[in-house]
């Protein structure tokens, strides 16, 4: 544990515990580690039962109180939380988080208590770009009457580099004209690469902005001959999430039929995940509130799959909690809202494979786990040859399971700065769609740590 090895000690912890099924302690260690490796419904699972064989035993309320906030399941870690506050009252670190989460609680009680049924305005329409004004001792980037150019592009990666601020009327201008472009597209991308083209996919990226620099550097910058799918998870842990994103979205503009961003799970697209995860925080230190309310409309319209030559389907999470979903089931999503608990929608976000037949519950606390067997009845149903997802931190960046049917790909080396893995893209061809894996380590960036901006009950101690 104390090397950071999660994998083993939830190996040796789960030994531990098939000799000595009645020990909390092992329970609750396991929850930790099954934490540190966002298996948050297993976390869940664990801390629960160490409180079954010792409902005394306070590390297990401080442990459930963490993954159901890791769940977004506020009133559920508030109670525990509490537990932990009335037996240990001079436990700082307890009152800080019992305070933290009792202030979501309130808030989200309160916007319950305002929302209306009247369309909610868009934040767009409280803004006035063409008045806000550029000062004179602004040195940075700025879009060539309003528009993106590839100059600017590179300008403004070299500004981002060196840990400035691009000035908050570009940033607007990016976010209300990507917003445009989304909304205009399907739930379901479908492409064609002709006999001569590649594809470039990449997997979550999570903030690390110099991480993503290096995958242009290796690979090339994005262009018409030369495009790129990111696959989700482009925001929150890493703390140069704002520089990711707007990187992102500007090559989208540049490039809107040649570089394609697809949803990520309920998790790091979303409004409970971005609070806890470090992108509100980021977005509201750099920019402000205002700023991260726009963000939260682009990313509902983010589309949720891209279907490559007909026989490639790619999503971040997975495959669904029941069989005879079609393609034409995906193109009818209405996507443009937080995603649901359950449904394609959630599932395509938020499922994982597993190694043996069937489905089992989700690791995750959300949607499901699933068989070779499902991966092969979707593909045979919708005549595809195989899938590529991401969502999952993979030591070789990359892994093919399922008999080579399911292929996951994750673009964050040494994600989080701790957990020394390597990062991965793919490239397929048009003439045979035969993946290509291209493997990466991490580049040093400035020193500011990963989840600087998270909320404090996510910067998790070791109670």
């Amino acid at each position: 544990f104390s090397e950071k090895d999660y994998e083993n000690a939830i190996k040796y912890y789960s030994e531990a515990l098939e000799l000595n099924p009645s020990n909390a302690i092992y329970y609750s260690n396991r929850s930790l580690a099954y934490l540190r490796t966002e298996c948050y419904g297993y976390a869940l699972a664990d801390a629960t039962k160490a409180l079954e064989i010792d409902k005394n035993y306070i590390k297990g309320y401080y442990r459930r109180a963490t993954s159901n906030m890791a769940l977004g399941k506020f009133k559920a870690a508030l109670k525990d939380y509490e537990t932990v506050v009335r037996v240990r009252p001079n436990d700082k670190d307890a009152r800080m988080k019992y305070q933290e989460c009792n202030k979501i609680v309130k808030q989200k009680a309160f916007e319950r208590a305002i929302a209306s049924d009247e369309t909610k305005k868009s934040v767009v329409d409280s803004l006035d770009i063409e008045n806000m004004t550029i000062e004179d001792d602004y040195a940075g980037p700025k879009l060539e009457n309003g528009k993106v150019t590839l100059a600017f592009m590179k300008e403004m990666m070299e500004w981002f580099k060196d840990q400035k601020k691009l000035h908050r009327k570009c940033a607007y201008q990016i976010l209300v004209q990507v917003k445009d472009v989304l909304s205009k597209l399907p739930s379901l991308i479908e492409i064609t690469l002709k006999e001569t083209e590649k594809i470039t996919i990449c997997g979550d990226t999570h903030g690390q902005y110099y991480d993503l620099l290096n995958i242009f550097k290796l690979n090339g910058l994005p262009s018409e001959t030369n495009p790129y799918l990111f696959n989700g998870d482009f925001v929150d842990r890493g703390s140069f999430s704002l520089e990711v994103i707007l990187t992102l979205f500007g090559f989208k503009l540049l490039y809107p039929d040649n570089f394609h961003l697809l949803r990520a799970k309920g998790n790091h697209e979303t409004d409970n995940m971005n609070q806890m995860y470090g992108f509100e925080g980021e977005v509201k230190a750099k920019y402000t509130a205002q700023m991260f309310q726009l963000f939260s409309e682009v990313f509902q319209w983010l589309p949720l799959a891209q279907c490559i030559n007909n026989k490639v389907l790619v999503m971040h999470g997975g495959l669904f909690s029941e069989d005879g979903v079609t393609l034409e089931d995906l193109r009818k999503i209405d996507r443009n809202r937080q995603p649901p608990d359950s449904g394609p929608m959630c599932d395509l976000l938020w499922s994982d494979p597993q190694p043996q037949n069937g489905r089992s519950i989700s690791k995750r606390g959300v949607s499901c786990q699933f068989g070779p067997d499902v991966t092969e009845r979707f593909l045979s149903q919708n005549k595809l040859d195989f899938i590529v997802r991401s969502h999952e931190v993979k030591a070789e960046g990359y892994e093919v399971t399922h008999s080579g049917k399911c292929i996951t790909v994750f673009s964050a080396p040494n994600y989080c700065d701790q957990m020394g893995n390597k990062g991965a893209y793919i490239h397929l061809r048009g003439s045979d769609l035969k993946p290509e894996f291209h493997q990466f380590t991490a580049v040093p960036h400035p020193n500011v740590k990963p989840m600087a901006y998270a909320n404090t009950l996510m910067q998790m101690g070791l109670m």
